[in-house]
C-alpha cells in the first residue's frame, strides 16, 4: 500500500478503534509525521492491550508472540505492540496524548514516548544485524532531538528499568554521538553552536 492509500485507510481504522473503546496509541512512522512532517511509511504501528484485540475482529492477526502482533485491516498492514509489555504500557499510560492528524483526533505517542520506543529497540536491531532499520531509527531519534530538544536524562531514567546496564550505556553513547553531530552541523558555515547535551 502506498502512502496516500495508507492515509485514506486511517479514518476507517480509527473510527473503529474509537467506537469500540480500544485503548490504542499511535506509534511508528505515522506518529513521526505528527511530530515532524516528511516521514513516509507503508504500514501503521499501534500499542494495544492484548485484551482489546477481541474487540476488533476486523483486524486479522497474521502472527503474534508475547509482545508483538502483525495484522491486516483490509490492505493495510498493522504492526501491534502489545501493552502487556511493561515499556509499551508505560508509553500508553504516560507518554500519549490526543493530536490532530488527517483532520481527526488520534491518540499518539509524545516525542518522549517515541524516543523511549526507538531507543529501547536499538540494541535488538543491532544484534539482529538490521542495519537499515538502525539507520531509520537513529535518523528519527536525531530529528526528534533536534526539533524538540527533550530532556534525555528523564528518558534515560525511565529506560534504565527496561534495558541492561550495558545496553543502556551503549544507547547513551549513540545519543551522545547524535547530539554532537547536531551541534557540529549547527556550527558549520558560521552557524551557532549549542550545547550538544542540552
Amino acid at each position: 500500500m502506498d502512502f496516500e492509500n495508507l492515509l485514506a485507510s486511517i479514518p476507517r481504522l480509527f473510527d473503529l478503534l474509537d467506537e469500540r473503546a480500544v485503548g490504542y496509541v499511535l506509534v511508528g512512522g505515522i506518529a513521526m509525521r505528527v511530530h515532524s512532517p516528511g516521514r513516509n511509511t507503508q504500514d501503521i504501528d499501534l500499542i494495544i492491550p492484548e485484551a482489546d484485540l477481541d474487540r476488533i475482529p476486523e483486524l486479522r492477526i497474521l502472527d503474534q508472540n508475547e509482545s508483538f502482533a502483525r495484522a491486516e485491516f483490509g490492505q493495510l498492514q498493522v504492526d501491534i505492540l502489545l501493552a502487556n509489555h511493561d515499556l509499551f504500557d508505560l508509553v500508553r499510560e504516560k507518554h500519549a496524548r490526543r493530536e490532530s492528524f488527517v483532520e481527526r483526533s488520534i491518540v499518539c505517542a509524545t516525542v518522549e514516548g517515541l524516543l523511549l520506543l526507538k531507543l529501547f529497540a536499538l540494541p535488538s536491531l543491532y544484534r539482529q544485524g538490521q542495519f537499515s532499520r538502525v539507520e531509520d531509527y537513529e535518523h528519527d531519534i536525531s530529528v526528534l532531538i533536534r526539533e524538540h530538544r527533550p530532556s534525555m536524562e528523564l528518558i534515560f531514567d525511565e529506560l534504565k528499568h527496561h534495558l541492561t546496564a550495558s545496553d543502556l550505556s551503549e544507547v547513551r553513547s549513540i545519543v551522545a554521538g547524535i547530539q554532537q553531530r547536531i551541534a557540529d552541523s549547527k556550527a558549520r558555515f558560521g552557524g551557532t553552536s549549542q550545547d550538544p547535551h542540552g
